[in-house]
């Protein structure tokens, strides 16, 4: 699968999740607001309900009251008035109940005002009729009640109570539509969310079941490169263990055969230098010495003149000559020793690494005496590796800090270690010199050097330190700053296994 389609199909993962949570949030948010407007409309419902049965209940009070008070007229029965009183008791509460409940209604409001006032006249009426049968005129009484079913009270109470209960019944029609289509939304809402839920879920097994082909496809491809994966490694890494080993011999046979001719370079420069004096000896004997006397030292031949600086001239130039010859002499013997380094093989062994780094520490201190230098050891780990090649870069590194200490600066050198997921860490740090960020990795470079070169080396010592480090499967790296001292950090494992370097060189 390639990068671009890597891409597109994260993109569409990503939008369909977006897509899935959106839904599902619109659903939720959707749901909750239908439920809560159908939970309002069913109260409503629910209270149109209410008011009608109130207002019945009020007018069922009423008439109870008017059929007690008539049949205690006719009858003066103590039970016709004391169901009579009970009505009349629970009117005003009745009333004050529909006026609660209608009081939302500003039409049905300016009804009860006029039931009220209806309600209030009954009343009335209905004590003084009361009043008339206690004084013993039960004849006025039924006048009087004559008089009220003619007037039109009752049927004012008759016809506000049944406008009430008409503006409920339409209030009642509105409300129930409105909680039908609420729950119709509902319903809807939930059908189509669980729909696009399906659909999601649908395109969702279709992406998954295509990344898993896309997946085993892929797998499958690795399988199948890396069948002779390891064939291909060893195969490569003969290679470059026959390239390193070729290097190695190129780099031995060269240095080798170069001393062939800096060995006749040397003869034929004694040789040379020989004949110059036997040279200017005879020129001194021109001006002077006679021919055939006894030897003088080319220093003692009185020459003048242009002779005198042709003798210094050639004097000088075989100085350069000899010196030239001695650093190629020095550098051809580094690369024979590093060559032969190289092909060694190393052993593990179990370090106690205090003691092997004291040791190495009084090797030098003739040194470190001279430069007025004090070496600190701290804790180190003990470790399991080659103690030849420890030797070699522990001291290097040792006698580079004693070496670069600033002139007319107590020198304070100090080797701490500690471990860390498997690998010992070893610090070697000095207040010396310092090294220019610039150089921080040209001092690693074979025959390189950095700052002032008024130390005698040849650019060697770090490389090899370097060359080991990774041989023994370890890193090394340096912190400095000019004029602010050294810190060179080496990381070796604790235990070193032969097999995973050896056979790599």
């Amino acid at each position: 699968m390639t990068a671009g389609e890597r891409r597109r199909r994260t993109f569409w993962q990503i939008l369909l999740i977006t897509a899935g949570l959106l839904v599902l949030t619109l659903i939720s948010a959707g749901s909750v607001y239908l439920v809560n407007k159908a939970r309002d409309d069913n109260k409503w419902v629910v209270h149109t309900i209410e008011v009608e049965n109130q207002v019945n209940t009020l007018l069922l009070e009423i008439r109870r009251a008017e059929s007690a008070l008539r049949g205690y007229l006719l009858t003066l029965g103590p039970e016709f008035q004391a169901d009579h009183q009970k009505a009349v008791a629970a009117i005003i509460p009745a009333l004050d109940r529909v006026r609660r409940l209608t009081g939302d209604n500003p039409e049905q409001r300016a009804s009860i005002e006029k039931l009220s006032a209806a309600i209030d006249t009954r009343l009335d009426q209905f004590a003084r009729e009361l009043e008339l049968i206690r004084q013993g005129q039960p004849a006025q009484a039924t006048a009087l009640a004559r008089e009220a079913a003619a007037g039109n009270t009752i049927a004012t109470i008759g016809k506000v109570a049944g406008a009430m209960i008409a503006e409920e019944e339409r209030l009642f029609q509105l409300r129930t539509a409105n909680a039908d289509r609420s729950q119709t939304f509902a319903a809807s809402m939930t059908g189509i969310g669980s729909g696009l839920v399906v659909v999601l879920a649908l395109i969702s097994i279709w992406l998954v079941r295509r990344s898993a082909r896309a997946r085993d496809d892929a797998e499958a491809r690795l399988r199948d490169a890396n069948v002779n994966l390891e064939a291909t490694v060893d195969e490569r890494t003969a290679d470059l263990r026959e390239a390193n080993d070729e290097i190695q011999r190129f780099a031995y046979i060269v240095s080798h055969d170069l001393r062939s001719p800096l060995v006749n370079i040397m003869g034929f420069t004694s040789e040379l230098e020989e004949l110059g004096k036997d040279i200017f000896r005879r020129i001194g004997g021109l001006t002077g010495v006679p021919a055939g006397g006894p030897p003088v030292d080319v220093a003692d031949i009185p020459l003048d003149g242009p002779d005198k600086q042709l003798s210094a001239d050639f004097s000088e130039a075989l100085g350069f000559i000899k010196s030239s010859i001695a650093r190629m002499d020095r550098l051809i013997s580094a690369i024979l020793n590093l060559t032969r380094e190289g092909r060694r093989e190393f052993q593990p062994e179990r370090i106690e690494t205090r003691n092997f780094i004291e040791g190495i520490v009084s090797s030098l201190a003739h040194q470190a005496a001279e430069a007025k230098a004090e070496i600190h050891i701290e804790p180190l780990p003990n470790i399991v590796s080659d103690r030849l090649a420890l030797e070699q870069i522990f001291s290097n590194l040792i006698d580079n800090a004693i070496k670069y200490l600033k002139n007319g600066v107590p020198g304070e050198i100090r080797i701490r270690g500690r471990t860390k997921l498997g690998y010992a860490i070893f610090e070697i740090s000095d207040n010396g010199r310092g090294i220019d960020a610039r150089d921080h990795q040209r001092i690693f470079d074979l025959f390189r050097r950095a700052g002032v070169q008024d130390k005698p080396g040849q650019g060697i010592g770090l490389a090899h330190v370097r060359t080991l480090v990774r041989r023994l499967g370890g890193t090394m790296s340096v912190s400095s700053e000019l004029n602010a001292g050294s810190t060179f950090t080496i990381t070796l494992p604790i235990t070193w296994n032969a097999s995973n370097r050896n056979a790599d060189q």
